[in-house]
């Protein structure tokens, strides 16, 4: 065997000890068995892998190989593409900052460069003590928390840098942290076998919810063509007096419900006039 970009011999993966591939191989069966075409289950079956030594490892990747007829090439271009399958020894919690446009100017970028500091590491690196490795990450759908920082792929909502560190300075001290909204925080190993497809058994986790920030919520209210409350200016040393709603009031005008052909009747659209007509 060859490594292509180095053009030197390099040695086969190493199997899994006997007893770890008999129970791999039981969870892998029943991972494939949910899809029509055995290849489609190549993603679970890295986060599987992913949950037995917290990143992807040449046997792992061989593991996949093997049950689902592909080569390693072909699992090892997945693997390589999706930046959720690490591809060395990372840490027990995963620390990423949100740096996309609103989260960096709400905070993000300060947060990631104070726990660089802090921590003493880079990006995608992790601490000597094997507890956190920390990077910088893309939009995770919570602008209306920003600046968000996520563990483990859960939120961490409207963080500060002053916040993020005592964040950190908890996970390494093995305090219980709770993300702010949604399932209890575990390990990346425990994440990855969820995210493998098996189910979440602890307490709590049932119970456990979170939703959109009220930014989205309006917004999801003038999409359905709901009012919203009309913003009232009072006169200067008066206290606020409730306005009733009228059903027609709107945070702009821009805000309303428009009228097209199709739910105006009376004004239906009419065929396009011929250029000189």
């Amino acid at each position: 065997m060859t490594d292509v970009s180095l053009g030197m011999p390099q040695l086969p993966a190493p199997d899994y000890p006997a007893d770890v591939r008999a129970r791999l191989e039981a969870d892998a069966k029943e991972i494939i068995a949910r899809y029509p075409g055995s290849r489609s289950a190549l993603l679970p079956l890295l986060h599987l892998v992913q949950s037995e030594e917290g990143h992807v490892t040449r046997t792992g990747m061989r593991f996949c190989a093997d049950l689902l007829d592909l080569t390693t090439a072909e699992v090892t271009a997945v693997a390589t593409f999706y930046t959720m399958y690490r591809r060395k020894p990372s840490g027990e919690y995963q620390v990423g900052v949100c740096t996309n446009t609103l989260c960096a100017v709400m905070g993000g970028d300060a947060i990631f460069e104070e726990l660089k500091e802090h921590l003493g590491v880079g990006n995608n690196e992790t601490t000597e003590d094997g507890k956190v490795t920390l990077e910088h990450i893309e939009c995770n759908a919570a602008c209306d928390f920003a600046p968000v920082v996520m563990v483990n792929w859960e939120f961490f909502d409207n963080q500060t840098p002053e916040s993020a560190k005592k964040l950190v300075d908890d996970l390494r001290a093995g305090e219980q942290v709770s993300p702010t909204r949604g399932a209890p925080l575990c390990t990346y190993k425990e994440t990855a076998r969820i995210l493998a497809g098996f189910p979440d058994e602890r307490p709590g986790v049932v119970e456990a919810s979170g939703g959109a920030g009220p930014a989205s919520l309006i917004g999801l209210r003038l999409a359905r063509g709901e009012t919203a409350p009309a913003r009232v200016v009072h006169p200067r040393g008066e206290a606020p007096r409730d306005r009733p709603q009228t059903g027609s009031e709107h945070l702009s005008s821009h805000d309303a419900p428009q009228k097209t052909s199709a739910s105006d009747p009376d004004n239906p659209a009419g065929p396009v006039a011929e250029e000189g007509e």
